[in-house]
């Protein structure tokens, strides 16, 4: 039955049970709880008095969402301030709470993520020449929201630095 012919009541009660179902799977920002409520036909006041109270209520809090998210999606994915604070703009946070949460990632950890990821990329690059590579880690970098500086930067002190390492273990291979 559409949420609109439910009684008033009810239709509380069935908004709740989506919202906590949804909670159950994952933190949510309440961008993301109204978008939900909506396409499953939720009126705009049902929508709003339930975000309400589940702020009110601490189940829902876009900042220490942003947070959260943060931590997660630099450490797991690599993801630099810039292309966070997109990801959080997209869920419906608030420019500013975005931008407070992405302070924790200080240009060195960013820095150094992109080291990392450029480190474990080196690997899978096989055997093609230095442009081939730089032009793939340089894109790679860029899908990650890295500024284009900074990886170029980093990519080109790895490439050196890998390429030392190589020829040490050939040298070592041949010796």
């Amino acid at each position: 039955m559409p949420p609109a012919e439910l009684p008033p009541e009810e239709r509380y009660k069935k908004a709740k049970e989506i919202c906590f179902d949804l909670l159950a799977v994952r933190a949510r920002t309440q961008e993301e709880l109204r978008q939900a409520l909506h396409r499953k036909g939720f009126d705009e006041e049902t929508c709003e008095t339930l975000l309400g109270k589940l702020d009110r209520a601490g189940l829902v809090n876009d900042a220490e969402f942003a947070e959260l998210w943060v931590k997660s999606r630099h450490a797991n994915q690599g993801l630099s301030r810039t292309a966070l604070v997109a990801e959080l703009r997209r869920k419906g946070v608030d420019g500013e709470v975005a931008a407070q949460a992405v302070e924790e990632v200080d240009r060195e950890s960013e820095e150094q993520m992109a080291r990392e990821l450029v480190r474990k990329r080196l690997g899978s690059l096989g055997n093609v020449d230095e442009q081939t590579a730089l032009r793939r880690l340089l894109g790679f970098l860029a899908r990650k929201g890295y500024p284009q500086g900074l990886a170029y930067t980093v990519i080109r002190e790895e490439l050196r630095e890998y390429g030392a390492e190589s020829t040490l273990l050939d040298d070592a291979v041949i010796d």
